[in-house]
């Protein structure tokens, strides 16, 4: 592979800074950060309503701070190696210096990418939901596909997961599964997967081995902290309980602990079986519920604009954002932005940053121009 020049590796990483440095603001960003330090010194600070969430902010500036600092010291370290290369040809240090330049080119594109989750919640954990289509069997394989997907995701992103209901399919997949995230900004991230994955593959079920399209839906709310408001009426609910499922022994649930809520108005139906007792379960399932509502009024607010802007509808069924094609080649297109990889396996692995980073920048790109 031709490398590019010093002199215009440089170039680009000057530029990439520079326009970082406009969209960070790192002078305001440190004069955000002192207020709020001082703030925190004041007498009676922790008896603040808001104590909690300015000092949860001041986390959140102090790492971006922190970051471009490092970034900026390393693009000094990085001329400097260009300097001396430019006075002795060294093998060894022209390799330090393009290795090193294209970590902090990586950097900086990530940084980029954290500053388009400026969204309300954006940086709550999420709660994540996926359900198969129609297709039977192959579309409750895909929705267990998908959720091994994000699994490796979060993973990869050094989060934790927590199921917190899940139906196995009775001879293959899964007929629902509700998990949550815990990470900073995984619900900024994943919004991105919300709506409906396609699959086109020869059918594992099918002793014909035809191909089969496959369809499953993808639902992501943020988790919502306590002292948010959403108006839910009591008789508007149906609160039915159950035996937990589980794979036998000592995790089988002999009391009927397990919760299901619904929402008449909505039809929104959550539930919940895997904490303790009955209680739990509840309080837990009534938190899905309220973030599944205000991720519901969100949609409808967004749909009522779109309506009045003349827009096409973008996530509902029969209109995917992506699709994954095994047979017979393989593709992963993303419906929204065009991004494409033909390495499926590594998708299907949790390599997923692509398609997420290009569609955060498609939204903040539609939000700047209306």
């Amino acid at each position: 592979m031709t490398l590019l020049p010093i002199s215009t590796v440089l170039e680009e990483l000057r530029s990439m800074m520079t326009e970082l440095q406009d969209s960070l603001d790192p002078a305001s960003l440190k004069k955000k950060i002192d207020q709020i330090t001082e703030m925190t010194g004041e007498q009676g600070f922790w008896d603040r309503d808001d104590a909690q969430e300015l000092t949860k902010k001041l986390a959140l500036l102090q790492d971006r701070y922190s970051k471009w600092q490092e970034m900026e010291n390393e693009l000094k370290e990085i001329e400097t190696i260009a300097e001396l290369l430019a006075m002795e040809q060294d093998e060894a240090l022209e390799k330090e210096f393009y290795e090193r330049a294209e970590k902090l080119k990586k950097r900086i594109e990530e940084e980029q990418v954290m500053l388009l989750l400026d969204e309300e919640y954006d940086e709550s954990n999420a709660i994540v939901s996926i359900h198969p289509g129609a297709g039977g069997l192959d579309s409750q394989d895909w929705a267990e596909i998908l959720y091994r997907m994000y699994l490796r995701w979060a993973e990869n992103k050094g989060f934790k997961t927590k199921v917190l209901e899940i139906s196995q399919g009775e001879e293959a997949g899964i007929k629902s599964v509700t998990f949550q995230v815990f990470g900073p900004f995984a619900y900024g991230f994943l919004k991105c997967e919300r709506g409906v994955h396609r699959l086109v593959r020869i059918s594992p079920f099918d002793t014909a081995k035809r191909r089969h399209t496959s369809f499953a839906s993808v639902n992501v709310s943020p988790e919502l902290p306590d002292d948010v408001e959403i108006n839910i009426n009591p008789e508007e609910l149906k609160i039915d309980t159950f035996r937990a499922g589980g794979a036998g022994g000592q995790h089988v649930n002999m009391t009927d602990s397990a919760v299901r809520i619904t929402h008449i108005p909505t039809g929104i139906v959550v539930s919940c079986q895997n904490e303790r007792s009955q209680h739990m379960n509840k309080q837990v399932a009534m938190n899905i519920l309220k973030s599944r509502l205000y991720e519901r009024m969100q949609q409808e607010r967004q749909e009522q604009l779109e309506q009045i802007q003349g827009e096409k509808k973008e996530i509902g069924w029969g209109s995917q954002i992506r699709s994954y094609v095994f047979h017979p080649y393989t593709l992963v297109k993303d419906h929204r932005t065009g991004v494409e990889k033909g390495n499926i396996q590594a998708v299907i692995d949790g390599d997923l940053d692509d398609f997420i980073f290009a569609e955060l920048k498609r939204r903040k790109k539609r939000t700047n121009d209306k």
